[in-house]
């Protein structure tokens, strides 16, 4: 008989299985630990707002068991970001170099957990997603999760047909907003977190990089549909429809020196909050 199959020997490598096995019942869901990292450039006017939700949304982690911690990364801020990420308990690390696949892989970089979550810090995060989320995690199948996006406010026109469409493409090619990726932190790591080239679409990358990945090892991606993440409307507020149309045409007709381009992608950076 091989070793393995031993019930002593299975006993002591997994109780909670042998356990289980016994009385008929599923095992117990391993605990684990969720790192969750937002990035923020000058945003002493949001970021209260998204620590709070995430305060309570977190909730939905600790009731499985599960341990988690937040990171903010300082992307080279000059307001309060950094000591108001602290006021409310994150840890804070800093990225000099004001790029948002950097601030992300610099926060990932200070993360101890099994899973990292990348949330946005102008986003309200909800129990009810973070619970959506937790339970497709815990099926064990997955390399990573996102999810369906709404806005603040009621939304007109080319903002509110961008926005549908967004979430329908996500949906149909399971691309990550990224305002919301949830990923296994060894699968992150592995294919080397985001890439530190792009200014734009870096969570369109790294959605294709771990869906190669997801397909090797015979798992699979997911992105959520019972819960949607609220995010700030601002971007689509403080630019002009013509500043908006012209990036949308220029990365649909030359998508990677598009994104790889600081002066293209300049309505990310500009400081507008």
């Amino acid at each position: 008989m091989d070793p393995d199959e031993h019930p002593a020997f299975r006993t002591a490598r997994d109780p909670f299985q042998f356990v289980a096995d016994f009385q008929g019942m599923p095992a117990t869901v391993p605990a684990m630990k969720i790192s969750i990292v937002v990035p923020a450039f000058n945003e002493e006017k949001l970021l209260p707002r998204m620590l709070a939700s995430l305060g309570a949304a977190r909730g939905a982690f600790t009731e499985r068991g599960w341990d988690s911690e937040v990171i903010v990364c300082d992307n080279n801020s000059t307001d309060r970001t950094a000591a108001i990420a602290r006021e409310h308990g994150a840890a804070v690390v800093f990225e000099p170099v004001n790029q948002i696949g950097r601030a992300r892989n610099s926060g990932a970089a200070a993360a101890t957990g099994d899973w990292i979550l990348f949330l946005d810090a102008d986003s309200v995060p909800t129990r009810d997603l973070l619970a959506e989320a937790a339970e497709r995690v815990a099926r064990g199948d997955v390399v990573f999760v996102g999810a369906c996006v709404e806005m603040d406010g009621e939304l007109r026109g080319v903002a509110r047909l961008l926005l549908r469409g967004w979430n329908l493409l996500s949906r149909t090619f399971r691309w990550m907003a990224g305002s919301f990726v949830m990923v296994e932190m060894a699968a992150f790591r592995e294919i080397g977190g985001f890439s530190g080239q792009l200014y734009a679409g870096e969570e369109l990358d790294l959605s294709q990089r771990l869906k190669a990945l997801a397909r090797r090892r015979g798992r699979t991606v997911d992105i959520l549909r019972r819960h949607s993440l609220r995010s700030s409307a601002r971007r689509l507020t403080f630019s002009r429809r013509r500043e908006i149309l012209r990036f949308v045409l220029r990365a649909v007709i030359r998508p990677r020196a598009t994104q790889s381009s600081r002066e293209a992608c300049a309505m990310w950076y500009d400081g507008r909050r």
